[in-house]
Parts: C-alpha cells; structure tokens; sequence
C-alpha cells in the first residue's frame, strides 16, 4: 500500500477548496448586492441578482411541480418582491440564496393553495404590495427555519443542495465535479428535498 506524500495531499486540499472558495466569494458579492439593492435601490446590483436567481428560482419551482409558464411567471414574482422587500433582508440572519428561495417556497405554497388545492397548515404568503411587521417576522421566521434546516443536513447532501439550487451546477456538471455517479447526487437530493420539507412542515 502507498503512502501519499504531504505535496499530493496538499494538491489534494486546494483542489477541495477552489468550489467551496469559488461558492463563499460569490455568495458574499450577493451580498454586496442585495445590500445596495436594499440601501440604496441600486437597479445594476438587482439585474445582478436577477440574471442569477430568476431562472433557478424557476428551476426550483418545476422541480416542485410548478408548469413551466407559470413557473416562470412565479420566478419574475418572486424577484419583485425581494426588489420590494429588499428592506427586510438581514445577512446576519441568513444568506442571500436562503433569502430568495424562501420567497420562492412561500410563493410556490401560495399558487398551489390559490390554484389547486387548499393546504391547511400553509400560513400563507400574500402579495401585499407593502411590507407589514408581520410580514418582516414571518419572512424572518421562515428564512431562519429553512437555515435550520439546511444546518442539519449531512454534509454530502447539503452539499449537493447549495450546488444543485445556489450555486451554477446541474447535475451532470456536479457529478464532474465530486466525481459521483449521477445516480447517487440524485439520490442525496432526493433524500436532502424530503428532510427539508419535513423540517420546513
């Protein structure tokens, strides 16, 4: 048996780190952003976000079920309401993507109970065109939830969920780059998606 030499399992330790860099330095320019956006309404850094968000933020709603206009149309909603309530984003509290995509959650929730079929224990997510104190705690409430629940996740699936939702990779892009079969990400996804809905009620 070979042993590795302490050059090979440097190499090995920078190759590691590049995406989790690459990841940590983009999500702190969407930061950077979405505090322009909410202190100054700065119109380049929200063209930024949306470039990026509004078409996984449709992804993620056909994943759900979402038809493809609609979800299209819920994606370009939900972008307006985090231009709107870009005021009540905190990033002490939560990143950028948690932020967006609890949005996206909440107004997936709402279609489904406006246009298919009633959801009990949904607490609803309205379209109001100006931000209550109710709002800005249930967001609040929300969005820490979904960080919960992101935190507890083994780290082989939350890994794959920040690359397969946040980041830039599709599945096939995300097998080339951990070298897993495609049928294992899948599977861990599938498995991570039904803890956070479990979590998330």
């Amino acid at each position: 048996m070979s042993a590795s030499t302490p050059g090979q399992d440097q190499g090995q330790e920078k190759g590691q780190d590049k995406p989790a860099d690459r990841r940590a330095q983009q999500a702190a320019a969407w930061v950077e952003d979405m505090l322009l956006i909410r202190d100054h309404k700065d119109r380049e850094a929200f063209a930024r976000l949306f470039a990026h968000f509004a078409p996984r933020v449709k992804g993620f709603l056909m994943k759900s079920g979402t038809e493809g206009q609609l979800a299209e149309d819920c994606a370009q909603d939900v972008m307006v309401t985090v231009w709107r309530k870009a005021h009540l984003y905190d990033p002490a509290r939560a990143t950028v993507a948690t932020w967006v995509f609890t949005i996206a959650r909440n107004r997936r929730i709402d279609v489904a109970r406006r246009d298919r079929r009633p959801e009990p224990e949904d607490l609803g997510w309205g379209p109001e065109p100006d931000a209550t104190q109710e709002d800005s705690v249930a967001l609040q409430q929300e969005t820490e939830q979904l960080g919960a629940a992101l935190k507890a996740l083994p780290a082989k699936q939350r890994d794959l969920i920040e690359r397969a939702y946040f980041g830039d990779l599709s599945h096939k892009e995300i097998a080339e780059a951990t070298g897993l079969p495609l049928g294992t990400i899948k599977s861990r996804i599938r498995l991570a998606l039904d803890k956070l809905r479990h979590a998330m009620g």
